[in-house]
């Protein structure tokens, strides 16, 4: 419980946020939706005994170039310009944390309701962190305002609480390598709602990486689906 605090609320968070002021909303995407379902599926074959099929595999593979064919524009050249800044190795840092997290999720004591394990690591996650809040709120000048307390809000349940609840439910009932792979969704959502919210257009570009992910997925999760029409017809 410790090292889940540790690593997916406090370290994580931590090092997105440092990243973000040195490196590229781009490069912060393909960093950490890259790395971090790789690396979890690697770990949970390592820790937690869970199979890498072939079919995974390839699954991990269409999510991959559905990302950069996203965040590329479908040009080669827009990644072979893509430049990697000190940001970038704090991005790696975070999802190399998360990764591990997803591995400590899944060891998380069956007598321990979902809620209160969220419950208890953000608490402890939070009061690591504390102290450090102490020391630079001291260098701190910023104004307090309707929108800062709304993003903050948002941050605080939004993309934390409710993130994470979803989260672990996932990685209690399909294991840790496979809800990692669902986190190359994120791109394709951030397009989503650019184009929802910002209506800038949808493109074939969209198209064709949305197909991509999704028969990524698709193939990742094959045995899974087997499995549950088994259950089913057992039943």
């Amino acid at each position: 419980i410790l090292f889940a605090a540790i690593t997916g609320i406090s370290l994580f968070n931590t090092f997105i946020y440092i990243g973000a002021h040195y490196t590229s909303a781009i490069n912060l995407a393909l960093i950490g939706n890259t790395i971090s379902p790789i690396a979890s599926v690697i770990l949970a074959y390592f820790f937690l005994k869970e199979r890498i099929s072939w079919l995974k595999i390839t699954g991990m593979i269409f999510c991959f170039c559905g990302i950069l064919f996203l965040l590329a524009k479908g040009s080669v050249s827009n990644l072979l310009t893509l430049r990697f800044s000190s940001g970038d190795g704090w991005m790696v840092l975070a999802a190399l944390s998360f990764a591990a997290y997803n591995i400590l999720a899944r060891k998380k004591p069956l007598e321990i309701s979902p809620v209160f394990f969220l419950a208890i690591i953000f608490v402890t996650g939070t009061l690591i962190l504390f102290p450090f809040y102490m020391l630079e709120s001291q260098h701190q000048h910023f104004t307090w305002n309707g929108n800062l307390i709304l993003i903050i809000l948002y941050l605080g349940l939004g993309t934390s609480v409710i993130s994470f609840f979803c989260w672990n439910y996932a990685i209690r009932y399909i294991g840790a390598g496979r809800t990692a792979l669902f986190g190359n969704l994120i791109p394709l959502f951030s397009s989503i709602e650019a184009i929802l919210v910002l209506h800038e257009p949808f493109t074939m570009i969209h198209l064709i990486s949305m197909t991509l992910i999704f028969a990524g997925l698709l193939l990742a999760n094959v045995q899974l689906v087997k499995k549950s029409e088994r259950r089913l017809i057992a039943k």
